[in-house]
């Protein structure tokens, strides 16, 4: 199960498992977000690669801009498959 949610102060929360099954309706939220953002992970369960492309493409978007994603409240292994993947030296991660 994957939950997407934007709030209406403009912040996303992830809740579940973010994987390839999920990017077409992950996709269509975060091509609406503009200006820099945070993404709340304490409900997020798991991230896969498409997950993390999802994210990437999006941070590329808005840093062209001059914006930024920001991510919080990481589980271990999220936070472990950034550190992994080097994803951590790319976002901000609260």
């Amino acid at each position: 199960m994957f939950e997407i949610t934007k709030t209406e102060e403009g912040k996303i929360e992830l809740t579940g498992r973010f994987d390839a099954s999920q990017v077409a309706r992950a996709q269509e939220v975060f091509d609406t977000v503009k200006g820099t953002c945070v993404i709340d992970c304490s409900n997020l369960e798991y991230i896969s690669s498409a997950g993390l492309g999802i994210l990437l493409a999006t941070y590329k978007r808005l840093h062209a801009d001059g914006d930024t994603l920001r991510l919080q409240n990481m589980r271990k292994l999220v936070r472990d498959v950034f550190r992994y993947s080097r994803m951590d030296t790319i976002f901000e991660v609260e």
